[in-house]
């Protein structure tokens, strides 16, 4: 039987299809403004038994598509990054409008979570804010900050006031790097804080569309002086984890 995993989130929508555990077809697509009409056009041409949703527009998702399963990102996020990394018991998920700091047991059983919804800041869409207004590219973003020798201090995390701190700090002519390794050291503190508060020792599994920023990884392992492990398609994880425990289900 062929189990399709679709995660929709808030900034790209992935979708896995995977047959006695074996990856056969992903793809990944803007979520953009209509969610469903993205979530079809993924969805075009894909061959596929059953089908499970999770991510924020999952709800969404189920009122719309017949014989829908849904999932919670946390398990999602948990047994993607198993299918890699079977004895993680630390997962960190930074998407674009929420965080997770997730602990795992032995059995790879979610124990307890920690999770940021409320607000842009220690998110993906916080670094593309932050990113435009110092006039990098967003996949510049990261390695600029790397090269900064210091890390200019931002005091906000407000996505509104840090706006307003980075562009007065751009008037007093402060380095542009500087300044980017500082907003990644504040999402950083944010993010370590949620970890240190489930997990206190082991790897950290990075997952999610953030995890590909060297920066972020690099501050996060200095910081916590753990070890930081990162899947080869780390936005892949949520609808992974949903097609493996669609297929889990129905074997």
């Amino acid at each position: 039987m062929k189990c399709a995993g679709i995660d929709i989130g808030s900034r790209t929508i992935e979708l896995v299809v995977v047959e006695n555990g074996r990856i056969l077809e992903t793809r990944k697509t803007d979520t953009g403004f209509d969610p469903i009409t993205q979530a079809k056009k993924i969805l075009d041409g894909v061959c596929y038994d059953d089908i499970m949703a999770t991510g924020y527009g999952r709800g969404l998702f189920e009122t719309v598509f017949d014989h829908v399963k849904t999932v919670t990102e946390i398990k999602a996020h948990a047994r993607g990054v198993q299918a890699f990394f079977d004895t993680a018991t630390t997962i960190l998920d930074i998407g674009g409008q929420d965080s997770k700091a997730i602990a795992l047991n032995k059995k790879g059983r979610v124990k307890k979570f920690e999770m940021n919804d409320r607000c842009a800041a220690g998110t993906g869409k916080f670094l593309e804010i932050m990113a435009t207004n110092l006039g990098f590219e967003i996949d510049r973003f990261g390695p600029a900050a790397l090269c900064a020798e210091n890390a200019m201090s931002i005091n906000s995390m407000c996505t509104v006031f840090a706006e307003s701190e980075v562009t007065s700090l751009i008037a007093k002519g402060a380095d542009r790097q500087e300044i980017a390794r500082g907003l990644h050291l504040s999402v950083v503190k944010r993010a370590s804080a949620m970890i240190a508060r489930v997990s206190s020792q082991g790897p950290i599994v990075f997952s999610g569309g953030v995890a590909q920023n060297p920066c972020i990884r690099e501050l996060i392992s200095e910081n916590l002086d753990r070890q930081v492990v990162v899947p080869d398609n780390p936005q892949m994880m949520g609808a992974l984890g949903a097609a493996l425990i669609l297929e889990k289900e129905n074997f």
